[in-house]
């Protein structure tokens, strides 16, 4: 057996233990079965290592679903339900009561409320993409499984999803860049081409490099770099950014520390000057799912 070919990003394997799903697969001296846990926590980072000062990798938000493979001094080594990402995160931030989800949010952020009513104090900061559970709905807010209660202009059926990923993009402009983050609080550059094209319904692996490779069609680079389309993907190593139109590129990045638009010569020009290059522009089949 071999691991050679398995990445440990959406992999859930260690030297000391491995998913028992992988167990033809990876060799190792003990394999799991997991347990599915729930976020309740608002957002919780995802990280590499065990450890509160580990760069995040990625944001899991409230109610996604994980499978908790370990759970040693607080932290929880799981995998991701919605894309498979592998690292650890609080223990404290997951619960064992899974609520079936039923509706995401589709407002940039909302609350969880104690009562149906806008001025009572919120429990809890939602973001867009949380899943929640409605048991009932009203005219202005939900009651969730959990008795809470969230706005209804905030939140969608699962059904739903945004005809424009790009438009969904565009909503985040402004919003502060941060490493592994994927909220309006911050988020990186393939944090937030992820975000977008979930909206709309269309599958999306987490970094840069993986939607480099799995993501649309190659589409010709020329000089002035006329033929681009709205919703193209542009690549630089480790970066990624969105077509607006014809020239304009948006992209959470770390030259303006926030989403920007710019134009896509201004952005190639810069990255030059500093040694790196364009690498490739795809093109998706679809904009939205």
């Amino acid at each position: 057996m071999t691991t050679t070919s398995l990445d440990p990003r959406r992999h859930p394997f260690r030297e000391d233990l491995a998913a028992e799903s992988l167990r033809e697969r990876v060799p190792a001296p003990r394999y799991v079965e997991g347990q599915v846990r729930q976020v309740v926590h608002s957002a919780t980072p995802l990280r590499a290592r065990p450890e509160s000062r580990a760069s995040w990798t990625s944001e899991v938000l409230f109610g996604e679903l994980v499978t908790v493979y370990d759970e040693k001094d607080g932290w929880a080594w799981v995998q991701l339900a919605r894309d498979g990402y592998v690292g650890y995160l609080r223990a404290g931030a997951l619960s064992p009561n899974v609520k079936p989800a039923t509706h995401r949010v589709r407002a940039l952020s909302s609350f969880l409320y104690p009562t149906a009513d806008a001025k009572a104090p919120p429990w809890l900061p939602l973001n867009m993409a949380s899943v929640v559970s409605v048991a009932e709905t009203g005219p202005s807010f939900a009651k969730l499984a959990d008795g809470s209660f969230v706005p209804m202009r905030h939140i969608a059926d699962l059904a739903w999803h945004a005809p424009d990923f790009v438009a969904v993009a565009e909503r985040f402009m402004g919003t502060p860049y941060l490493w592994g983050g994927k909220t309006r609080q911050g988020l990186d550059c393939s944090g937030l081409v992820q975000v977008a094209m979930q909206m709309a319904g269309l599958e999306c692996p987490r970094d840069s490099g993986m939607q480099q490779a799995e993501l649309g069609r190659d589409v010709p680079i020329v000089s002035n770099f006329d033929g681009l389309e709205r919703g193209d993907l542009v690549f630089w190593p480790g970066h990624v950014g969105i077509m607006t139109d014809a020239f304009l590129l948006l992209h959470a990045n770390a030259h303006h520390m926030a989403v920007a638009i710019e134009p896509l010569k201004a952005a190639a020009d810069r990255i030059v000057r500093a040694g790196g290059r364009l690498a490739v522009i795809k093109r998706l089949e679809a904009k939205a799912g």
